[in-house]
């Protein structure tokens, strides 16, 4: 009888390995230049890649309110490439 030791081989698993790109923005207002960016980490990673956005809240890095309220500024990121948009906190935008 074999004894159950609790470990297990990385052979038994299935997984993929996922390329992963992070991109701290306000997209205030959301130009071709961010389209171009987002288009371009979309091909350079591959159909098994994923571009997080870290965007500013309604008020931006510089201390100002935003032009766009920040659920259309998301938007376009997300229509663009984006596969996730999180707010980047209040005190540290």
């Amino acid at each position: 009888m074999e004894r159950d030791t609790g470990y297990f081989c990385m052979n038994d698993i299935n997984f993929t390995m996922y390329k992963l790109a992070g991109i701290i923005a306000e997209y205030d207002p959301f130009h071709n230049g961010h389209a171009f960016q987002l288009a371009a980490l979309r091909r350079g990673l591959g159909e098994n890649g994923a571009v997080v956005v870290v965007m500013s809240p309604d008020f931006v890095q510089r201390g100002e309110p935003a032009c766009l309220e920040k659920r259309l500024r998301a938007q376009a990121a997300l229509e663009h490439g984006a596969d996730l948009v999180v707010e980047l906190p209040l005190p540290y935008a």
